[in-house]
């Protein structure tokens, strides 16, 4: 553009030259001048005007000498009004210039805003859902209408052997067609490119291989990108132009941006899979976990039924072996039932224990509710425990000044202070003492189970309330104060353990005292 300008400027000077004085060709000067604005080049303007400037003087100076060193007013004025034209004109050039870059910086904001916003549009298509191939389908077909594309081609490949499956779709299909199929030896190299490397490649026919694979997917012209996932699946997007519609402009940096966001979506789709994955694996090992449960809990039940019925039996028939029932006996087999007979009721409540504890943890609890006077429970439970007591050679008393009332299932807080005692008797050694309080405490009442027996290790009473958690030295199963801290809790009540000095224990069961 610039030398056709100058080239033109020096035709119009020659033809200046040759012609009359009061002829005037310089106002051609202004062509090239006015034509230098298609150059976008505000200094090639400049040179112009001077140039025009300097050709206009001397082609009039010339013109002066030819007519005998005269020169004709008129003339000279015309060439002072041209050579004002040239400055005129090169000033409209270079402004036309100017306004000419802001149009283009315009008009490539305008292209970017609408790339961004199809980006968005196609991008919000893509995450409308979290189905994994409900996502591949939605980036294929997305691409196309994006990209100006005629046909794209999404290849997935889930394993290092074996066919990739593809999702196809091209411009006016009803739906994507998805196979799993072997790739020909071009795609499957165009593939392998695209995942090699780190950014959008472009296939033409300029080269041999370039038409090959432009033959294989029917093309004139291709755009191949990987999508990054933190899988381990291979995703490449293929798109496809000919030659009557070829790609929107700006196309590789479109598919590069729009790449990145199908991977984006590709991998949320992923994890929420998984995660629903997950839940049904945990559902399922929940439901293992609960039949098992239900298995063990019937075995209980089982177990617990039928040992009941022959220790009752027994129990009856010591008791009337004892009274006299079956004659007299000698005083040592009178010893020997006793202690057979104490440890037939250990056998009795460990057999109601796993049964109690059984209803609890299916949630079978008792919804009896009734006035209980736990002071007048405390004295019967005292004698129906003495005869243990005694055998093992422990003093065993009740103090209580006052009505205790509460509100309860009398089987369940008897179960709970029954098994305090059992525990206390249990950890008292011979010659030792057990006391049972009952006091009101504001709107509580408490009943405190206390022993001079060995106590608890410091190891062991952080597990003391819990399942299997353990109490005293030779406590059995370790259930019975388990299913104390359940029944206190059941009625929004509590127990507690403290040492006492300088041995022993005491257990306290809080319970809600109700106004009489």
């Amino acid at each position: 553009m610039a030398l056709l300008c100058y080239g033109l400027l020096i035709v119009a000077w020659i033809i200046d030259l040759f012609t009359p004085q009061l002829f005037i060709a310089a106002i051609l000067f202004n062509g090239p001048i006015a034509l230098s604005s298609l150059a976008l080049r505000s200094r090639l303007t400049t040179n112009l005007v001077i140039m025009a400037e300097l050709a206009n003087v001397a082609a009039g100076y010339y013109d002066g000498v030819v007519a005998g060193h005269h020169w004709d007013g008129v003339a000279v004025g015309d060439r002072l009004l041209l050579a004002a034209s040239y400055v005129l004109v090169g000033y409209m050039s270079v402004k036309t210039q100017e306004y000419a870059r802001e149009a283009g910086v315009s008009m490539g904001r305008m292209r970017q805003i609408d790339v961004e916003k199809a980006l968005r549009v196609a991008i919000g298509r893509v995450r409308e859902t979290l189905n994994v191939e409900l996502v591949q389908r939605a980036v294929a077909r997305e691409s196309v209408a994006l990209l100006g594309a005629s046909k794209a081609i999404l290849i997935l490949r889930e394993t290092p052997f074996g066919p990739p499956l593809t999702f196809s779709y091209a411009e006016g299909d009803r739906d994507i067609s998805v196979e799993r199929r072997a790739l020909s030896t071009e795609i499957a190299s165009l593939a392998a490119r695209a995942t090699e490397a780190d950014d959008v490649v472009s296939v033409t026919a300029n080269d041999v291989l370039g038409r090959l694979t432009l033959d294989a997917l029917g093309a004139s012209e291709a755009l191949v990108a990987s999508i990054s996932t933190s899988g381990s699946s291979e995703y490449v997007l293929i798109e496809c132009a000919i030659a009557a519609r070829p790609f929107v402009s700006d196309a590789p940096a479109t598919l590069r941006a729009f790449a990145r966001q199908a991977g984006m979506a590709l991998e949320q789709a992923g994890l929420f899979t998984q995660l629903g994955e997950r839940n049904d694996e945990i559902a399922r090992q929940k439901d293992e976990l609960a039949d098992r449960g239900d298995v063990i809990r019937d075995i209980v039940y089982a177990l617990a039924h039928d040992l009941r019925t022959p220790l009752s039996a027994a129990h009856v028939t010591m008791n009337q072996a004892l009274s006299g029932a079956y004659g007299e006996l000698p005083e040592r087999y009178r010893t020997i039932l006793r202690t057979a007979l104490g440890a037939n009721d250990d056998q009795r409540r460990i057999v109601e224990t796993l049964l109690l504890v059984a209803r609890y943890e299916a949630g079978e609890t008792s919804t009896i509710r009734e006035r209980i006077f736990c002071d007048q429970l405390v004295e019967r439970i005292v004698a129906e425990l003495t005869p243990v007591a005694e055998i093992k050679g422990v003093e065993m008393q009740a103090q209580s000044a006052e009505p205790l009332p509460t509100m309860g299932d009398p089987h369940e807080i008897r179960r709970a202070i029954t098994n305090l005692l059992a525990n206390a008797i249990d950890a008292t050694p011979h010659g030792g003492h057990v006391t049972v309080r009952g006091v009101r405490s504001g709107e509580w009442i408490e009943i405190a189970v206390e022993d001079d027996g060995y106590g608890v290790s410091e190891e062991r009473r952080a597990g003391l309330f819990q399942r299997f958690g353990g109490g005293h030295a030779g406590a059995g199963t370790s259930l019975g104060l388990y299913i104390v801290r359940r029944i206190a809790e059941k009625y929004g009540g509590s127990v507690q353990y403290a040492p006492r000095s300088p041995r022993g224990s005491t257990f306290t069961m809080k319970l809600p005292m109700l106004e009489e």
